[in-house]
């Protein structure tokens, strides 16, 4: 076999990146537009964004380019090839995970050519005004398949095509979704234009590749396993037949599917829309027999040890402050307990166990192998198959962190280390929950074990590329008769044709796509990126059969072609900044919502995370916004964290001018149990009491523009600075004779002015007796107890 020839280019180093022409044609093609690049797992979708990142960072010597991977583990393994295999020092492939400090990230992004990061991390920069994409040349998301909803990388593509001088988006991935329309999603979501689709029936690509052989093995319960299950499955019967007379289900068969728990769930929440307070007894049965399903699915697909640590978690819920009435019925069940004491008493194994032992010791021994990965969904199953193999071979875990169910996980160092160690061949079994799956360099293998089937396309199609790219490899799928196992093994087998007929059908249809792309209505004059990147030679689309090999590689700049946006506009759009923009200063609680988002993308406002004291708006000296919902605002009236006049003494004492946005598009009176008087109590003593004007708004698009408008009238017309502080005007000598006595927990500034105007001085309040403070109007015995324990008790700096 002849040597390999690598690719020469000055931004690379020499002899690293291996010049296949698959790689070399799709870069050629990604240069030349914003591109989706569809590469099976494992051949390289990462070397060929890097050959874009070389080229654009050759071409513009004051650039930088960014890519995004959705996991900390993920970031790190990019960051340590593009380290590798670019020629630029290494301090300047910078990393942005949660675990960078905010104050740190302004600099590095300032001195960094290549940034790898999280994409909530540069979102939240982003929104914070830390760090701004004018300058980045080329911007990758990995695993682009994640880029639909709220997901952070429809935000940040988004502000990409607006703010850079010379965008070029990259996507990449496996598996870009389950059917034409979930792939057009992330193409207009992204940006993207232009799709490049590869599979193992392209010549270049077969080269490269070697079969993998998929074996599915059935494997038969013992009777100790089935009474298990089966004591489980009479109190789901009991359960479903309770919900059958609630009228929401007609299904009485253990083995309900999670569409008709979705459907009985939906009519369950009719019934709580409409007062009905069966709905909510419906929905705790429902919780149970979530519960006692995923029992069942432990048992009989993962292992008995799994249901008994499963079991025991739930007794330890039931036993917690504040345990659910679905936790404490189960476990009380009688039939539960039958169930929980025969998997206490089973000593024997799960039978797959004892086949994925003897998998492993055909794969290691008799063929000689080297490694293995085997797959599980239960973390459970995981640590119990670690220590089974473990007395039989060098075997490690591989999970993520810890869970709400207090299982131990591995930190970002373990798993670093553990895969490391992998590759190196310090041991010779991963045994792995879904962590391992996307994207993460997992090294080639001689076998990959599936404990049970995996039914979702994109995880199956992520898993199956850790073997068979070097060398021939072999996948092994367990599946236990007659149990859930058999129904994934159908979906999954489903799903596997439809995600290599997707592909298929996507390169054929690949131009017919970009054309309904760019007539989309999330075309990219949406985002103010009007130009479209000038293709390849004069304007022609870069060829789809390219030949020349490494000089595909060397394709014109897209912004020397006759087509792209002129030097005028590049610099407009780069000196964009606005003498007049406004300031927004927002509290990080507040990216849950879509609003400092919105904020952010617009004209004129500038936006500054913080993590807010008071508020969750600053809008200059003296206004501070608070946002609630009108579920929040009840909550707060019921007993919530705080209380709504908590929130306004602390707003009323930093700002003049304090607001309260109560958003909704319904009737506030009619969201809860909640007496209309006693709403309207509350607003009105925000308004009168406190001094904090009350405006409604109708959902988070009319809040932002409320908070906008707000916000121009104090920067702009009244030339008031923002200060997240605070700077409340100085108060004549009542109202700090109010403040003195209203800091007091439960008294308020209505029962301080009656307590002032009884005793006449602030000393006389604080002197006078219990019996005497409760003459004063609006002062029972609670309050005037609270009084006096704290002006009369010692002063305990703990208490």
């Amino acid at each position: 076999m002849s040597e390999p020839a690598y690719v020469d280019h000055p931004m690379l180093a020499e002899g690293v990146i291996e010049a296949r022409q698959y790689q070399l044609q799709l870069a050629a093609a990604a240069r030349a537009d914003h591109t989706l690049v569809c590469l099976p797992t494992g051949l390289g979708k990462t070397t060929v964004s890097l050959l874009v990142t070389a080229y654009r960072l050759a071409d513009d010597a004051g650039g930088k380019a960014l890519l995004l991977a959705p996991t900390k583990p993920l970031v790190e393994q990019h960051a340590a090839f593009y380290r590798e295999a670019l020629q630029i020092p290494d301090e300047e492939v910078v990393v942005f995970t949660g675990e960078t400090r905010p104050e740190d990230r302004t600099e590095m992004w300032g001195d960094a050519r290549v940034v790898v990061a999280t994409p909530q991390v540069v979102e939240n920069d982003l929104v914070g005004g830390r760090v701004g994409l004018e300058d980045v040349v080329h911007c990758t998301f990995d695993e682009c398949h994640r880029a639909t909803g709220d997901y952070a990388y429809t935000y940040i593509a988004e502000r990409y095509h607006a703010d850079a001088a010379s965008p070029l988006v990259t996507a990449m991935s496996a598996s870009p979704g389950g059917n034409e329309e979930d792939i057009r999603t992330v193409c207009e979501n992204l940006g993207v234009r232009n799709v490049e689709v590869m599979t193992e029936d392209d010549a270049d690509v077969a080269e490269h590749t070697y079969d993998t052989d998929v074996q599915w093995e059935r494997i038969e319960l013992p009777e100790e396993v089935i009474e298990v299950r089966d004591a489980i499955n009479e109190v789901i019967e009991d359960r479903l037949e309770q919900l059958r007379e609630l009228g929401v289900t007609r299904v009485s068969s253990p083995d309900v599917s999670q569409k008709d728990l979705n459907e009985i769930r939906a009519k369950l929440q009719e019934l709580i829309d409409n007062d009905q307070s069966e709905g909510y007894e419906g929905m705790s049965i429902h919780a149970e027999v979530m519960k006692l399903r995923r029992a069942v699915e432990l048992v009989e697909t993962q292992s008995v040890e799994s249901v008994r640590r499963y079991f025991e978690r739930q007794r330890n819920a039931a036993r917690s402050s504040g345990a659910s009435k679905a936790s404490q019925r189960l476990v009380s069940e009688p039939k539960v307990k039958e169930a929980m004491r025969k998997a206490d008493a089973f000593d024997g194994l799960h039978p797959k166990f004892r086949r994925a032992r003897m998998l492993l010791a055909e794969t290691l021994g008799i063929e000689e192998g080297e490694r293995v990965i085997v797959f599980t969904e239960s973390r459970d199953t995981a640590e119990a198959l670690t220590e089974f193999l473990g007395e039989h071979f060098d075997a490690r875990r591989f999970v993520g962190q810890g869970d709400a169910d207090g299982s131990d996980g591995m930190t970002q160092k373990e798993q670093r280390e553990t895969l490391e160690e992998f590759r190196n061949g310090e041991f010779e079994v991963l045994v792995s929950t879904s962590v391992a799956e996307e994207g993460l360099d997992v090294p080639e293998v001689d076998l990959v074990l599936f404990f049970e089937p995996v039914p979702t396309a994109i995880r199956s199609v992520q898993r199956k590329g850790r073997t068979g790219r070097q060398t021939e490899g072999k996948v092994v799928v367990l599946m236990a008769e007659d149990t859930r196992d058999e129904a994934y093994f159908w979906i999954s087998r489903r799903r596997e044709q439809e995600m290599e007929d997707e592909l298929r059908e996507l390169k054929d249809v690949a131009d017919d796509l970009e054309g309904d792309l760019g007539e989309s209505q999330r075309a990219l004059d949406d985002y103010g990126d009007g130009a479209k990147p000038a293709e390849a030679d004069g304007g022609e689309a870069a060829p789809d059969d390219a030949q020349a090999g490494l000089t595909d590689f060397d394709a014109p700049d897209p912004d020397d072609v006759e087509g792209s946006e002129d030097d005028e506009g590049v610099a407009a759009r780069a000196d964009s900044g606005d003498d007049e923009a406004v300031e927004v200063v927002v509290d990080q609680r507040e990216l849950d919502s879509n609003i400092a988002r919105d904020l952010s993308k617009r004209d004129g406002v500038e936006t500054r995370l913080e993590t807010l004291s008071v508020g969750d708006y600053v809008l200059s000296d003296r206004v501070a916004v608070e946002r609630k919902t009108h579920g929040d605002f009840l909550d707060t009236l019921l007993g919530g964290d705080r209380s709504i006049f908590e929130q306004a003494k602390d707003l009323t004492r930093h700002y003049t001018r304090p607001v309260l946005l109560l958003e909704g598009d319904g009737d506030v009176y009619a969201e809860r149990d909640v007496h209309p008087n006693a709403i309207r109590a509350a607003l009105a003593s925000l308004a009168v009491d406190w001094g904090v004007s009350v405006v409604h708004t109708r959902g988070e698009d009319d809040t932002a523009e409320m908070v906008q408008t707000i916000a121009e009238r104090e920067q702009t017309q009244n030339d008031r600075e923002v200060s997240a502080h605070g700077e409340k005007a100085a108060k004549t000598l009542g109202e700090q004779q109010e403040y003195v006595v209203s800091s007091i927990a439960d008294v308020g500034p209505v029962t301080a002015r009656s307590l002032l105007e009884e005793f006449g001085t602030v000393e006389a309040v604080m002197t006078a007796r219990e019996d005497d403070l409760t003459e004063a109007d609006g002062v029972g015995q609670v309050t005037a107890e609270r009084i006096r324990e704290v002006v009369g008790s010692d002063y305990r700096p703990d208490a």
